[in-house]
């Protein structure tokens, strides 16, 4: 992995990686790795929409229904189709949904501003899809996906709700020319405020140097005064 491209979201799908709190792993840590490594998927041609319309919702509450999610979400912009995902035995929902709006900004705005919005007492979740834009996509179902509980061992990295944490090379390299900086920074303020004084002992100096000449000029003048006084004869004598 180049450190100089790391991000916290994935560009592309890879299990191992996503198995990775910031995707060095080299060996899988579960079962769901191994046979997310082991599968090929390719994306349900029968999905219909545009994915690049679609937003992803989840952590439903089981009994939110499509009107719900169209009232909720229609604040962002016009819709064009809402599928909640359910069990094809029971018809009961999976607690997530698929929302397809007109335009694409309704879709930046919903992805942006509904995540952790409240819907029948569950905070969900809202991201863009992923099964038709993110190359390499391997389902939950098959060990991939970004889902997952810790308990099972089956947490996956490298996604808006858990994004990949900095590898610990890049966080010494990165807090390195942190440090550079701002010891950069300080001898900068330490040659500020050295040049500061400097400046102002100059100030003081000539400041003291126009106040002596002041005085100088101030004695000199009472000086003559006085001696013109002692050489004028007294009239007030004379008479």
């Amino acid at each position: 992995m180049a450190e100089d491209n790391w991000t916290p979201l994935a560009k592309s799908y890879c299990p191992l990686m996503a198995g990775s709190i910031d995707r060095t792993d080299s060996e899988p840590h579960d079962h769901g790795i191994i046979r997310a490594l082991d599968s090929s998927y390719k994306p349900n041609k029968d999905v219909e929409g545009d994915p690049n319309l679609t937003v992803f919702v989840a952590r439903l509450n089981p009994k939110t229904n499509e009107e719900t999610l169209e009232s909720e979400f229609s604040y962002f912009g016009e819709i064009k189709r809402v599928r909640i995902v359910r069990d094809i035995i029971t018809g009961h929902s999976r607690c997530y949904a698929f929302v397809e709006f007109k335009e694409e900004r309704s879709a930046v705005r919903a992805e942006r501003d509904g995540h952790g919005m409240e819907i029948d007492g569950h905070e969900v979740l809202v991201d863009f899809e992923l099964e038709r834009t993110l190359p390499g996509w391997i389902p939950r179902r098959f060990g991939g996906g970004f889902g997952g509980k810790k308990e099972s061992g089956q947490l996956r990295f490298g996604c808006k709700d858990r994004p990949w944490r900095k590898p610990i090379s890049m966080q010494s390299r990165l807090a390195k020319e942190s440090f550079d900086d701002e010891r950069s920074s300080d001898r900068f303020r330490s040659n500020d405020r050295r040049g500061e004084r400097q400046r102002r002992h100059s100030r003081d100096r000539s400041r003291s140097r126009e106040l002596d000449q002041s005085r100088k000029r101030t004695h000199d003048r009472s000086h003559d005064r006085h001696r013109k006084r002692s050489r004028s004869p007294d009239r007030r004598r004379r008479h």
